[in-house]
Order: C-alpha cells, then sequence, then structure tokens
C-alpha cells in the first residue's frame, strides 16, 4: 500500500540578533489538538505548491511578516500523528530574515519572541524536544527523522544527519 502522509511545513523564526525564536502559543480554540502548547508556525502545502513557496505562504498568513532568507533544517516523518491517526511529513525550516513586524497573534493564538534558551521549558509537543535543538544548531548539518507516534505521544525517534 502506498504511503500517503498529509505534507506540511514547520518554521522556527529566528529575531534579527538571532537569540528570540517566534513562537505561537496555541491558546485560543480549546478544541484544537495542540491547545495550550507552543509551537513553529506552519501548516499543510496546497496542491502544486513547493516547500518553499508553502513556508513562505504560512509565514505571512499567520505572522505578518514576508520571508527573505530561510533553510531546510530538515523533515521529519511523523506516522500517526494526526488527531485520528493520520501520517505527517514536514519539511522544518529555520527562518534567519524577514521583513515586517510580525503580528501579535492570529485566529490560532499568541505569537511570542522566546529567548532560545527557554523554549525547551515551555509546554511543547512531547517529540518537538528531540529535534528542537537540531533545528538551531549548524554544526548538526541537516537532519532527516522518523517518529512514530501512538495515541497523541512518541514512541521512538530516529534521524540520519547530513553534513
Amino acid at each position: 500500500m502506498p504511503y500517503t502522509p498529509i505534507l506540511a511545513t514547520l518554521g522556527y523564526i529566528l529575531s534579527p540578533d538571532g537569540e528570540r525564536v517566534l513562537l505561537i502559543h496555541r491558546n485560543v480554540r480549546e478544541g484544537d489538538e495542540h491547545f495550550g502548547k507552543y509551537n513553529g508556525l506552519g501548516g499543510k502545502l496546497e496542491p502544486g505548491e513547493d516547500v518553499v513557496a508553502g513556508m513562505k505562504r504560512e509565514i505571512h498568513e499567520e505572522a505578518g511578516i514576508e520571508v527573505t532568507r530561510l533553510a531546510l533544517r530538515g523533515t521529519i516523518n511523523w506516522p500517526g500523528f494526526g488527531k485520528g491517526g493520520e501520517d505527517w511529513f514536514g519539511f522544518v525550516f529555520r527562518i534567519d530574515a524577514f521583513d515586517g513586524e510580525p503580528l501579535a497573534s492570529n485566529p490560532e493564538g499568541t505569537l511570542e519572541w522566546v529567548e532560545r534558551e527557554r523554549i525547551l521549558d515551555l509546554p511543547l509537543w512531547e517529540g518537538d524536544r528531540y529535534f528542537l535543538p537540531l533545528v538551531f544548531d549548524d554544526e548538526a548539518g541537516q537532519f532527516h527523522g522518523v517518529m512514530p507516534y501512538r495515541d497523541g505521544r512518541p514512541v521512538g525517534w530516529t534521524v540520519s544527519r547530513l553534513g
């Protein structure tokens, strides 16, 4: 049977000084499976859209800014991640430069600048703790991981690194 995951982007926006990251605190819709968690920005790719265009579109829609420099840090295959057990495949970007002033909030929650060293102290998806250090570590090279989920929790993590 062919593997047909939902394709998505996930971006972490650095402040101009590189010390903070713009995250969304999903605190608006109580029925949201991400409710209460902090996350990067992003979402599903649209038909006919490449991953860079999709990432730029999502950042503009969710934060109101224009991406001017980004780097693909890696990919993650999340079998079973969706609310109904759907498989997801994400392209993870670090946004190093942008034009404009980020919005204070959007329909999903509050946008907050968070000190890089504080990110892992926030309420995150449990699995984010495995790959987030790789997003910000240029020495780690590009990463490509698999993180199966069951009942809303990761049950494994394997990763290959390039560079």
